[in-house]
């Protein structure tokens, strides 16, 4: 039997999984990075993307909005923004998300109106990453 690692993920809103793990993948600042047990001391920033972890056979994905994390003691702390589980994440509302942010983008490239740039970048990662990762289930 493989060694487990315990995976916990917060988000200003509560705890999203507390569980033994087998292995974590996860967007880092620098990268996407994994993470078994045992693994060294650890901290990163995160970036918008998808958590993957695996527990046995069964691997279960999250869309994940920025924070950090930290590895010590054979336990990994994600402290997000914002996570969601694949299974609960609306497609159809994250690609009409996805049509605003990039319709956004084209009225702040012909200057039609002031658009904060880094806020409409942000929504159409957000929604992108959740399309993955509602795929990846």
């Amino acid at each position: 039997m493989a060694e487990s690692i315990q995976l916990e993920i917060v988000t200003p809103t509560g705890a999203v999984v507390s569980e033994s793990v087998d292995i974590v993948t996860a967007p880092g600042g620098g990268g996407e990075f994994g993470v078994l047990a045992n693994h060294a001391h650890f901290l990163s920033t995160l970036k918008i993307g998808t958590l993957i972890y695996k527990q046995g056979g069964t691997a279960t994905s999250l869309m994940i909005s920025g924070g950090f994390c930290e590895v010590s003691n054979n336990k990994i702390t994600f402290l997000a923004e914002a996570a969601e589980k694949g299974a609960d994440i609306d497609v159809d509302r994250a690609m009409k998300a996805k049509e605003r942010a990039e319709k956004r983008m084209l009225e702040a490239k012909s200057q039609k109106e002031k658009i904060d740039m880094v806020r409409v970048e942000a929504a159409l990662q957000r929604a992108i990453a959740r399309i993955k990762t509602a795929e990846n289930k």
